[in-house]
């Protein structure tokens, strides 16, 4: 007598597949998968949103943010405990907390939908109501505590530096989220005004790493009493305080120059890279290039011009080019 299969044991069964060919998760990562398959998609997509981010961000630095190898969403981007890691794994778990929260405001997820903790409630001081679908950054936070920090298993000081800008990834999207409101009223007038908790465009929390990158400060773990294992960070060079605040980017390791490709470091190298010979920042040939000297080569740049829209209605335009220069590093 054939047996019958239920249509969730199929569904959880080719979950169950799918995310044991997932390259790069840990044994953690993979059981929250099997367990939420639905929220992988939010958590992919969020991954490839903080790596475009990444890249965007340091698109004209000798490190650029490109991965080694077969690319893989939840592997190290670097196994230097670098300055450039601590801002890969702070918009990592940025982007995935950005990206759940979105997929909840959506409908696109089960266990969670707008903030119920601000709907309804009036707030009298204030002048206003909470209203409209606010954003559950509480939760979009938690999933992404949960996943991210999962493959955090060793207790030693890398471990510690990777928690710490998780964390601070997950601290700076909190702080960033933005109230909006509508008026309601007769020829609005405003009577009553309701708002809702919105998330911010990616681009600005990337812009605010990409700040506290500049101020990361080098820390080094130490044991606590009678311990064997690191317990917490502090400062390498201590100043006015001791142990790095929640919001600063940390990092263990001296950054290599990303001049010469090397891949235990995650260095791509600078040969072949465009560079601008006019400038003075990391984008400048004399930087970019690292005192190797450059190429210049020709080309025709064209684009549409002079275009004028004729009634009715089709616009019409011309083909301008002109002959300019460009620089690649040796």
């Amino acid at each position: 007598m054939p047996m019958c299969v239920g249509v969730s044991s199929v569904l959880a069964l080719g979950a169950s597949i799918i995310c044991r060919k997932m390259p790069g998760l840990s044994p953690r990562q993979r059981s929250i998968c099997e367990a939420r398959p639905d929220a992988m998609i939010a958590i992919g997509t969020g991954a490839r949103m903080a790596t475009d981010e990444c890249r965007y961000q340091f698109q004209h630095s000798r490190w650029n943010c490109t991965s080694l190898g077969e690319p893989s969403l939840f592997g190290p981007e670097l196994k230097v405990g670098s300055r450039e890691t601590a801002f890969y794994y702070a918009i990592l778990s940025a982007g995935i907390a950005h990206s759940i929260t979105n997929a909840c405001s959506h409908g696109n997820l089960t266990y969670c939908g707008c903030d119920r903790d601000k709907h309804g409630h009036h707030d009298p001081e204030k002048g206003w109501r909470w209203g409209g679908c606010s954003a559950d950054i509480k939760h979009g936070i938690r999933l992404s505590r949960e996943f991210v920090d999962a493959r955090e298993v060793k207790r030693n000081a890398r471990t510690l530096m990777n928690l710490h800008n998780n964390l601070v990834g997950r601290k700076i999207l909190e702080k960033s989220v933005r109230l909006e409101c509508k008026c309601h009223g007769v020829s609005g007038s405003c009577t009553v005004k309701t708002c809702w908790v919105t998330l911010p465009h990616f681009r600005e929390v990337g812009h605010m790493l990409k700040e506290k990158y500049k101020e990361a400060v080098m820390v080094e773990a130490v044991r606590g009493r009678r311990q064997q294992i690191p317990t917490f960070l502090k400062l390498k060079n201590p100043q006015n305080y001791n142990k790095p605040a929640e919001t600063d980017l940390v990092y263990v390791d001296n950054p290599p120059n990303f001049c010469e490709k090397d891949n235990f470091t995650g260095s791509m190298g600078t040969y072949g890279r465009l560079c601008n010979r006019t400038s003075t920042l990391s984008d400048s040939c004399d930087l970019l290039c690292c005192g190797r000297g450059y190429k210049t080569f020709q080309y025709t740049h064209t684009w549409q011009c002079h275009c004028k829209f004729h009634w009715c209605c089709h616009v019409t335009c011309s083909t301008c080019s002109e002959r300019t220069q460009a620089y690649t590093c040796n």
